[in-house]
């Protein structure tokens, strides 16, 4: 199924006939430091794999399984770092907004902005966001069947806009649990827009470890590269330096040492593939 080709930054560009493109970065902003460091590794890696990045960090995480959990530097201070990225590293910016309040700081900023999962079915939400024109990146709620998201998508393209793309993060499997329904690739990308797939977030275990959030980040590269060969548009996937001290979804974000081998396997898989 031939998708729409979205540009999503100068030179990279989602869908139709492009390679595949990675959305990557740390699941939130731990400070300065850090995510200047992440996206200094990043930036290195991916260019020197030849693989189109877009930088992804959240500036709040608003559906933390518990008031303890660490939810980010807030808007003002998260749009600075993030501009601040975006210039040093040249690299085009992904964050999502929970309000509609924060669309318009965010759209500074932003080359794609996110609706979480959570949130896709807000109506006033999805096509705030859509009025700005810029690519709009819907996470599939995990309660949400695929073929349901056609509508998601007639909402956001009622103001005009065709730059959509679809995100697969898994559906909710009893308890605690998440599973990938691989059909939803095709399904999805029957509607004729992109579709990426979370490869970090479909291995959570939402609220698994009672107060917060567990994971199974060891099947990162099992469904990543399953994805790739099943036919998706881009891989979205969360990296860390050191998961285990990460201040949010630590257990389901990929260190950033295993993240070339990935890269590689991914390369070969994608070339072998004639799904597009």
């Amino acid at each position: 199924m031939k998708v729409r080709d979205i540009e999503l930054a100068p030179g990279i560009s989602l869908g139709g006939d492009n390679a595949l493109v990675f959305v990557a970065g740390p699941c939130v902003i731990e400070s300065y430091e850090h995510v200047f460091l992440m996206a200094e590794k990043l930036k290195e890696i991916f260019t020197k794999k030849n693989i189109p990045l877009v930088f992804k960090s959240s500036f709040d995480k608003a559906n933390r399984s518990s008031m303890a959990g660490y939810r980010g530097p807030g808007i003002d201070e998260g749009i600075k770092i993030l501009l601040e990225v975006k210039k040093k590293f040249d690299l085009p910016i992904l964050t999502d907004v929970h309000k509609i309040e924060e669309i318009e700081k965010v759209n500074e900023v932003a080359d794609i902005i996110q609706i979480p999962a959570f949130l896709c079915r807000q109506t006033d939400l999805v096509i705030e966001a859509a009025k700005t024109g810029k690519p709009i990146n819907i996470k599939k709620g995990q309660f949400m069947a695929p073929w349901n998201m056609s509508e998601i998508i007639n909402k956001a393209r009622s103001v005009k806009n065709d730059n959509i793309i679809i995100t697969e993060r898994g559906t909710t499997f009893g308890y605690n649990n998440l599973v990938v329904d691989f059909r939803s690739f095709p399904i999805i990308r029957a509607t004729g827009f992109p579709i990426i797939f979370d490869a970090t977030h479909s291995l959570q275990l939402p609220g698994g470890l009672g107060n917060a959030t567990g994971g199974m980040s060891e099947y990162i590269p099992h469904l990543v590269r399953s994805a790739v060969a099943c036919g998706v548009d881009g891989i979205f996937i969360e990296v860390h330096d050191n998961p285990r001290k990460a201040l949010c979804d630590g257990p389901n974000m990929l260190s950033l040492e295993k993240l070339e081998n990935l890269l590689d396997q991914v390369k070969k898989i994608e070339s072998i593939t004639d799904w597009r």
